[in-house]
């Protein structure tokens, strides 16, 4: 194999706080150990491109505090055709890139894959995305920061919600995930969470008016999952206005407020942990994994597994609030 003297990083998809921690990690981990670091700006479109920049130890001075991600993110088409792929393999070339870190969610982890199964150069991914959906680690980088920041908005909402006595359902983030509306709900005491992974089974509305909208509860909060399929919270709102008439009802959507932020300690330790297990990784000759962290252990996880298996979430937690939002 060959041996690595100089290492790409770069950011995909949605900006999670916590990515520049995981920048500055690999950075200075690398440089420790003699190689040179390029940051690509933009993605894999950068990558295509060719927007490199070495980065130094002073390039990453002062960044672990700050949400987003100073490389910038995008999604790329292009990267998705063998030949927009080919572009980026030219790339890595011209600049004597020997191995590619991907910071991203899903879709970015999925794109390093298909690369690294057609061009023999060692892809290491790192978990980054709020939505905490990726198998094989407990927590990805920036879910725990989005977290407190949902419920610091329901915090503030839940104080107009009482004041007028209504029914607010709080759309969050998650795609296809429900971990960012269960635990924001148990954290937030809501009084329900609609999540993906219980919708197969009930119609949570119908069990929230009739078990959680009690008599003496005024006011109430709803999570919801978003979801492209029945539409998130105002499609929930809708019902409640035709089923349950006479419920005041308001809807608020966070959006993209959830990913803003400089990034709680947990996501700063984590980054960091993950960012320096990604260049031990490569000396270690690891390929094609995503460094994870499991029951605070960090672990090595094919990609593959990381991408196509579920993570499931913890029946418990809905039992939890069920019981706690009585």
């Amino acid at each position: 194999m060959k041996e690595i003297k100089t290492i790409g990083v770069l950011t995909s998809g949605g900006d999670a706080p916590g990515m520049n921690a995981a920048i500055r990690a690999i950075t200075r981990s690398a440089i420790y150990v003699g190689w040179r670091v390029f940051g690509i700006y933009r993605g894999y479109e950068g990558l295509i491109a060719g927007d490199f920049k070495e980065l130094t130890t002073e390039s990453v001075s002062n960044t672990i505090q700050k949400g987003g991600t100073f490389l910038k993110t995008a999604r790329s088409k292009e990267f998705m055709t063998p030949e927009g792929r080919a572009k980026a393999f030219a790339s890595l070339q011209r600049f004597g890139v020997d191995a590619l870190i991907v910071i991203g969610g899903n879709g970015s982890l999925a794109g390093a894959q298909d690369f690294a199964r057609e061009y023999d150069i060692p892809v290491v991914g790192l978990p980054g995305t709020i939505d905490n959906d990726l198998y094989g680690t407990d927590s990805t980088i920036g879910y725990d920061t989005a977290l407190n920041t949902i419920v610091d908005c329901v915090d503030k909402i839940r104080d107009t919600a009482t004041s007028h006595d209504r029914i607010f359902f709080i759309e969050v983030m998650g795609r296809d995930a429900g971990f960012l509306a269960q635990n924001s709900a148990i954290a937030a005491g809501a009084e329900a969470a609609i999540i993906p992974e219980d919708r197969k089974d009930i119609d949570q509305l119908e069990q929230f008016i009739s078990h959680g909208r009690r008599k003496s509860k005024n006011s109430s909060i709803v999570i919801v999952s978003e979801s492209k399929k029945d539409g998130g919270a105002m499609h929930y709102a809708e019902r409640v206005k035709k089923e349950y008439p006479e419920y005041d009802v308001r809807v608020t959507i966070l959006g993209h407020l959830q990913r803003g932020g400089s990034p709680s300690a947990y996501d700063r330790i984590l980054a960091s942990r993950l960012g320096y297990a990604s260049i031990e990784a490569l000396q270690e000759g690891q390929r094609n994994i995503m460094i994870g962290i499991d029951d605070d252990h960090v672990v090595y996880v094919p990609i593959d597994r990381a991408i196509k298996k579920d993570k499931p979430i913890d029946k418990e937690l809905i039992d939890v609030l069920a019981v706690l939002s009585i």
